[in-house]
């Protein structure tokens, strides 16, 4: 092999590249780097507009824009996002204060609060509701009911109605993990129950009007603000079109995934609820030790775990930190809400289009230039599959070993 060899792959080894930018004296300010993490982002994968915010502590806080809400409006950091499935987050955190108080156990089986349904095993408890262990079939898998919601948008579905769509379960109870937004249903109704009202109630007087939070809203239970950002996309008709859904009927939609989606809100507003919950400020410290017990599973979408309402994300999108928090997607949108709990970072990523790799480029994006700012980013992050880290950084520390013995060789040749 040439030495000419060597040096290309040194050159291009993680490590050099690495070292190349640390020296390269960039004066651009921390702002403008955020901000090109998002005007890059959207450009790349086509995607009309994003709300992003950071929280980096009590004290340092990050808003930002990118691109249009709909013709010339631009995106602003008061329009609300729908976060689908991050909504979980909201009902896990809601099940949690209720037993703080009380009010249920995690341990209590789906008899004691619900009536039997076909399909349901009752002794299911609601922590295997939460972390996903119960087997219970995902409603929205069976082809039937997108059929059914499709002929009429503007039917509002009752939870007993969704339950019906429900086939034979994955597997008995605690014996997997199989995400199925059918779990957070039952959790909704257990809710309302215990409450004796509905969500967006019990959301205002948990969690809206103690934090102050003045953006956030149920879509099936209240009036969305007109502030929303606009959102495109098929409408679930998967033919190929994309057009502004933002007014057109979704009450059929929105029904069916009571307690698994719903709630709109502005970015910053979702940062301060990821900050506040993963720092302990919501919940005490008995809850969340038991909202951070992930079950553990072969890394799988973008997650290797899932807890009480709380994804485990692989930390290809976090620079090898632990990361956790939720993702979600409803019509025309697509949210991120990330914790490092390692560096108290908190991120959220909100795109008006139903894109995931638009959102997770420009969420990796932000956290790496965010760790860079708090002086704690890696050269070689740490990798969720172990092999193939592995064989990144050996095949890296290979070529350099190799360069090493070869110069050394040349150098005691020439010296005779």
């Amino acid at each position: 092999m040439h030495t000419k060899s060597f040096f290309i792959a040194i050159i291009f080894s993680p490590v050099f590249i690495f070292c190349v930018s640390c020296i390269s004296g960039e004066k651009t300010s921390l702002e403008e780097k955020l901000q090109n993490a998002l005007d890059n982002g959207i450009s790349k994968h086509n995607v009309r507009g994003v709300s992003a915010a950071i929280i980096f502590s009590d004290t340092k806080k990050w808003t930002g824009t990118s691109g249009i809400s709909y013709d010339t409006i631009t995106i602003k950091p008061d329009m609300l996002f729908a976060i689908g499935s991050v909504t979980k987050n909201f009902v896990a955190t809601l099940i949690l204060k209720l037993a703080e108080e009380g009010k249920l156990s995690l341990d209590d089986p789906l008899s004691k609060w619900l009536p039997e349904y076909p399909h349901v095993n009752n002794t299911i408890t609601v922590r295997q509701l939460l972390n996903h262990t119960s087997g219970i079939y995902m409603f929205w898998s069976n082809q039937k009911i997108w059929d059914d919601l499709k002929k009429d948008r503007t039917k509002i579905w009752t939870p007993e109605e969704v339950l019906t769509y429900i086939k034979e379960p994955y597997f008995s109870p605690g014996d997997g993990f199989r995400y199925s937004n059918t779990n957070y249903l039952l959790l909704a109704e257990i809710i309302t129950e215990i409450t004796g009202s509905n969500l967006s109630s019990v959301f205002k007087k948990y969690f809206w009007q103690p934090l102050n939070t003045k953006s956030a809203c149920l879509s099936i239970e209240e009036n969305i603000p007109g502030n929303q950002a606009h959102v495109f996309g098929d409408n679930f008709n998967n033919d190929g079109s994309n057009i502004d859904l933002t007014f057109l009927p979704r009450e059929s939609h929105e029904s069916i995934t009571y307690g698994s989606s719903g709630i709109f809100m502005t970015a910053e507003d979702l940062a301060f609820w990821c900050h506040s919950l993963f720092e302990g400020k919501i919940l005490n410290q008995q809850s969340m030790d038991e909202m951070l017990q992930f079950v553990t599973f072969m890394p799988s979408g973008n997650m290797t775990g899932y807890g009480l309402g709380v994804q485990l994300f692989k930390k290809k999108y976090s620079n090898g930190k632990k990361a956790y928090g939720h993702s979600g997607a409803n019509i025309g949108t697509s949210a991120y809400m990330v914790h490092l709990p390692e560096n108290h970072l908190s991120v959220v990523v909100m795109i008006n289009s139903m894109n995931h790799q638009c959102t997770e480029f420009i969420l990796k994006n932000l956290i790496n230039i965010s760790l860079k700012e708090l002086n704690a980013y890696s050269i070689i992050p740490s990798f969720d599959f172990f092999p193939l880290g592995f064989v990144i950084i050996g095949a890296t520390m290979f070529w350099i070993a190799l360069f090493i013995i070869r110069v050394r060789r040349r150098m005691k040749v020439k010296n005779g």
